[in-house]
């Protein structure tokens, strides 16, 4: 079977594909880059089944890419909160919300993290116009509740410090996808590093211990040279499965 076929055409069980203007195939999503490279209109396009119009399809995901350099232009505070104010809405456990986002603004900051990532890593911190730490607040059991009022006994069920520390990076990492896919939707591209000295970090940055470092990410408008090649994804048939 063609990925065409494999992905269907048409109506289907969920009803006709969204955006499109009649019945007919629906373009294969490996075809979607040449397709916008070829001046295909939105609906030739449009993957089946999505109730997101195809260029939202494209700026969060098939086109949008990870960033290594950055052009001047700063990010400001206020795009950072409108960039929170829509992905906060994103479920997490408990509604418990544990992820905080530490904005490296000074030359002092800057200056600290940059001797705490690695040395590929360096130059990217140094350059970009914004660079964010996201940790895991071990503390996000304080606020459940007024964020998880309709059980008041929440706020027990993570009494065991190493239990709430787990539940702190496991929901703050379902967080900061949202907070990844929120910066591409305010035009922005990321440039998420796993490679830093976290115990550095939460050391220099974080020395009450409440909080912990888990993604360092550089922010801004792409840069000259910013995209390597696009990575292979597994395909649909590798991923999912039904039992």
């Amino acid at each position: 079977m063609s990925g065409r076929e494999a992905h269907g055409a048409g109506a289907g069980p969920t009803g006709p594909e969204v955006g499109a203007t009649g019945a007919g195939p629906v373009a294969d999503p490996a075809d979607v880059f040449d397709a916008f490279d070829a001046g295909l209109s939105p609906d030739a396009q449009h993957v089946a089944g999505l109730g997101l119009a195809a260029d939202a399809q494209d700026l969060l995901f098939r086109r949008a890419r990870t960033a290594n350099t950055f052009t001047p232009e700063p990010v400001t505070d206020d795009q950072i909160r409108a960039i929170y104010d829509l992905v906060r809405f994103g479920p997490t456990g408990a509604n418990a919300q544990p992820l905080r986002i530490v904005l490296v603004r000074s030359p002092e900051a800057r200056a600290r993290l940059v001797a705490r990532v690695s040395a590929n890593n360096a130059p990217k911190v140094t350059d970009a116009p914004l660079v964010v730490i996201l940790a895991a607040d071990t503390g996000f059991h304080e606020t459940l509740p007024r964020v998880f009022p309709h059980n008041p006994g929440a706020r027990d069920w993570y009494a065991d410090p190493a239990f709430r520390e787990s539940q702190a990076r496991f929901n703050a990492a379902i967080q900061i996808g949202y907070f990844l896919v929120g910066i591409r939707a305010a035009g922005l591209s990321a440039g998420p590093m796993g490679g830093f000295d976290a115990p550095g970090v939460d050391k220099d940055f974080f020395p009450d211990g409440r909080l912990r470092s888990q993604l360092v990410v550089n922010i801004g408008r792409p840069g000259p040279d910013a995209w390597q090649d696009r990575l292979p994804r597994l395909d649909a048939d590798e991923v999912i499965s039904t039992v």
